[in-house]
This record gives C-alpha cells, sequence and structure tokens, in this order.
C-alpha cells in the first residue's frame, strides 16, 4: 500500500509540474492546440507524416503556432512569408539547430549538421572554404562529375536493358564525387566496401523516417530505457561504421601527409590540426573530422541520389515531359560530346524539370530543426531563447498560390509565357538562410549533369503501365523516399 501510496505521488508530481513547465511563459508563445502534460500534442500527430499533420493544424491557428513534442515547446512557421520572415529577415537569431536528440548522441555537437556555436560556424566555414578550393562550383569539379557521368551510364548499359531497380548504382555517383573531394578518389561501382557504405547511408534515412525513431525525438527519456531498441541500434551500429570507415582513411592520409601539397578535404583539416595543436579549444579534432566527413556523406549522397531516383520515376509516370527533354538535349548537345554546365543556360526546359522535381518531391518536408539563438520577438510573440522552430518547406514548394496545383507534377510551374525559365523565391528545396545546405552549389550540378547525360544517352522505359506508376513516398520522415520501382535503360 506504501508503495503504491508513493507512486501516486510522483505521478502528481510529474504531472503537475509538466502543467507547470507548460504553462510558464506560454503566454509568449504563438497559439497552438492544449497539450496533455507529458504527452504534449502527440495524440494530434501522425508521427509517420508529421508535415500533414502541421498543414492541418495551421489551418486552425495559423501560420505560426506552438505544438509540443512530449513537454518540448516547439514553434511551427508554415508558408513563405513566416518561413522567409524568419530563416532570411531573421537569420541569425533563428540559425541555432533544433533538438534531435535520437542523432545528438551519436554526433555530441561536432560536424556541420547538428552542431551549434562557435563549433558549427567553424567547421561550416572551414568546410565551405575547403570544398571552394577543391573546385565546388568551378571547372575541375564539373570535370570529377563529368567524368562520374559517364562511368554512371557505363555501369548502367550493362543493364543490357533488362528491368533493374536504379537505386544502388543512382547512390554511387554522387557518393564517388564526394568521396573524390574528401578522400582524393574514385571507387568501382562493384566495390564492396563502397556497396557497403551506400547500403548504410541508405539505411539511415530509412531508419530516420521510421515513426518509432520520430516517436523517440519526442520523448528522448525513451533513448535510456531502450537503448538497444531494433531501429535505434541499427542507426548506431550504421553511423559507428561509417565513422570508423572515415578514421581508417584518416590514418592513412596521416601517414602520407605532405602539408605542402593537401589533395584532399582530409588533407587540410590534418593540416588545420597541426596548426592548432597547441589550442586546446580548437574545433579541429579527429571526432570533429570523422563526423563533419560522415555530414558531407549523408548529405551529399542520399540527398542528391534520392533526388535522381525520384526523379526518375516522375520521368517515366510523365513520358510526354521525357521526349520534351530529349528534343531539348539534341537541339542543343547532340549526341557526341557530353552535357556541360553551360548547357544549362540554353536549356530552360530541362532546368525547369530539375525545379520541379525537387517542388513536387519535397525531400525535406519540415527541413531538420532550427531554434532561437535569444529571446525573439517574432510578429506579436517572443519566442523565448532555446526555444525549437520548424519550417514547414512544403508549404512553401507546394503553395497553392505560386505553383497552381501544386500537387500535380508541371515544369511549367518554372516557365513563363514565352518558355523562358522562371525563377520563384518559393524555391527552397535546400533550405534557406544560414543552415542553407553547403552543398547546394554541388548537387545542382550533379542533378543537371549526371540526369542530363542519362536521357542523352537511354530512352527510360517503365515495366508498367506509367499510369500505374505510383509517386507517392513509401516513407516520409526526415526526407521523402521514392517507392522501389524497377526501369529499363534502352540505349538510344
Amino acid at each position: 500500500m506504501d508503495l503504491a501510496v508513493v507512486l501516486v505521488l510522483c505521478l502528481s508530481c510529474l504531472l503537475l509540474l509538466s502543467l507547470w513547465k507548460q504553462s510558464s511563459g506560454k503566454g509568449k508563445l504563438p497559439p497552438g492546440p492544449t497539450p496533455l502534460p507529458i504527452l504534449g500534442n502527440i495524440f494530434q500527430l501522425d508521427v509517420k507524416n508529421i508535415s500533414k499533420s502541421l498543414t492541418s493544424l495551421s489551418k486552425v491557428y495559423g501560420p505560426v503556432f506552438t505544438v509540443y513534442f512530449g513537454m518540448k515547446p516547439t514553434v511551427v512557421l508554415h508558408g513563405y512569408e513566416a518561413v522567409k520572415e524568419a530563416l532570411i529577415d531573421l537569420g541569425e537569431e533563428f540559425s541555432r539547430r533544433g533538438s534531435f536528440p535520437v542523432i545528438e548522441r551519436n554526433v555530441k555537437g561536432h560536424g556541420i549538421v547538428f552542431s551549434n556555436g562557435k563549433t558549427w560556424k567553424e567547421t561550416r566555414r572551414f568546410s565551405l572554404m575547403t570544398l571552394r578550393n577543391f573546385g565546388m562550383g568551378k571547372r575541375s569539379i564539373e570535370d570529377r562529375v563529368q567524368e562520374e557521368a559517364r562511368c554512371l551510364v557505363e555501369e548502367l548499359r550493362k543493364t543490357n536493358g533488362l528491368p533493374c531497380d536504379p537505386t544502388f548504382i543512382l547512390g554511387c555517383a554522387p557518393c564517388n564525387v564526394i568521396c573524390s573531394i574528401i578522400f582524393q578518389n574514385r571507387f568501382d561501382y562493384k566495390d564492396q566496401t563502397f556497396l557497403n557504405l551506400m547500403k548504410t547511408i541508405n539505411e539511415n534515412i530509412k531508419i530516420l523516417g521510421s515513426p518509432w525513431i520520430q516517436v523517440l525525438n519526442i520523448f528522448p527519456v525513451l533513448l535510456d530505457f531502450f537503448p538497444w531498441s531494433y531501429s535505434y541500434k541499427k542507426l548506431y551500429t550504421n553511423t559507428a561504421y561509417v565513422k570508423n570507415y572515415v578514421l581508417e582513411k584518416t590514418r592513412e592520409h596521416q601517414a602520407s601527409l605532405d602539408i605542402n601539397n593537401p589533395r584532399d578535404f582530409i588533407d587540410c583539416f590534418l593540416i588545420k590540426m597541426e596548426q592548432e595543436k597547441h589550442n586546446h579549444q580548437s574545433e579541429y579534432t579527429f571526432e570533429n573530422l570523422t563526423i563533419t566527413v560522415s555530414d558531407l556523406f549523408g548529405a551529399g549522397t542520399e540527398t542528391t541520389s534520392t533526388t535522381l531516383r525520384y526523379g526518375l520515376l516522375l520521368l517515366l509516370k510523365h513520358p510526354e515531359v521525357t521526349a520534351k527533354i530529349q528534343e531539348e538535349i539534341d537541339r542543343v548537345i547532340g549526341r557526341h560530346r557530353s552535357p556541360c554546365m553551360q548547357d544549362r543556360t540554353h536549356m530552360p526546359y530541362m532546368d525547369a524539370v530539375l525545379h520541379e522535381i525537387q517542388r513536387y518531391i519535397d525531400l525535406a518536408p519540415t527541413s531538420v530543426p532550427h531554434a532561437v539563438n535569444c529571446d525573439v520577438k517574432f510578429r506579436n510573440y517572443l519566442i523565448p531563447k532555446g526555444t525549437d522552430i520548424l519550417t514547414s518547406l512544403t508549404s512553401v514548394l507546394h503553395d497553392d498560390k505560386e505553383f497552381p496545383n501544386p500537387e500535380v507534377f508541371d515544369p511549367g510551374h518554372f516557365l513563363d509565357e514565352n518558355g523562358n525559365f522562371r525563377k520563384s523565391d518559393y524555391f527552397m528545396a535546400f533550405s534557406a538562410g544560414k543552415r542553407v545546405c553547403v552543398g547546394e552549389g554541388l548537387a545542382r550540378m550533379e542533378l543537371f549533369l549526371f540526369l542530363t547525360t542519362i536521357l542523352q544517352t537511354f530512352t527510360l522505359k517503365s515495366v508498367v503501365d506509367p499510369k500505374d506508376l505510383d509517386t507517392t513516398p513509401a516513407v516520409t520522415g526526415i526526407a521523402n523516399v521514392p517507392p522501389p520501382y524497377q526501369l529499363c535503360f534502352i540505349p538510344v
């Protein structure tokens, strides 16, 4: 009986604490659905599709509202005006990385994506500078991407026009580009180590989108009770595999390092480590190096390969679009030379298709959570320092005023009445502001050169009637992942 009384008292205290935390300062935050003690708004959110739930709530509470993930308040920004005002107009105040407990336990504040403060600023600055020095946006990296595009089509040619699942082949190409920048070497597409890396990264994206991981992020205390649940254990094991591989490559680089002749990203980081070896507060450590390279791998490989895979599925679904692209390729490039970035300015339809693919698939529906660096006056509200911010990129990319019939795949969304490419401020596929994707320039180049080279070389053939192809995401979480499918690459 005494134990029962103690349990009741403990639960009552937890409920009171939860109610106090949720009510204190609540008047400063935007309105939102009333949260339950401890559970927050979990029953108003579909953990399989949080973005869809947020869109529904915005119809009730407007473009700026608060939801509770467990006991933690999160301000949601829905629609172009609210997102732009926060990420661009108040970019510095909204530049902090928000809470993502499942990953935080692995990265421990290192890297680019999930770091903050000095670590984030220094690591991001160094990464951008190093990527530029090794040619991001310059001719040298274009040469690398063109070379990889040629290797990609040769690998696709080996399928002999038979049905194939393009997942791993399309993943290998962007991964090899990243490898050439980080490790100064590319892999054969059949290399087992390379395939293991690809498999690991691919698995992690699927795991991060699973409902159980969403629950663990909402209630991180469960990580202490279920540290070896299958999803989390697999995520932890996969992350450790990538980190160990990077560490192994780093040791190889150390043994052959020439400080006067850096070969790649790792060499540049090691040289910086040597320069700052007496600075005990330095951000240049082995741990930060392994996490930063892992970030570049994940962000630079899986996002581009998923977009390519989704893009081919949409082109199979819409053969009339594919035919118009190939007509433009024949007219501008022909069949006897490789596409180059200069061609893009003469290919408005291809440019529009690439933008429409990214708009339509809405790869990262809510982006990765942001947070505010300080108390922020936002519209009529005061958002306390450290409050998490979710930006609905779906609401921007699928805005029906900017993009009529946004649920329809239509390259015309990015063309004017004369057939010229039309830029749109609503195109935030890479997010916006201080946390915009570091590899945006590289990703844009890869998408253009890879897809253009594929369509220059092959006719795409669906194994089912195009009308029967399902383009609904198989996974909707941290990223929208297309359903599995097969196609035939028929040489032109």
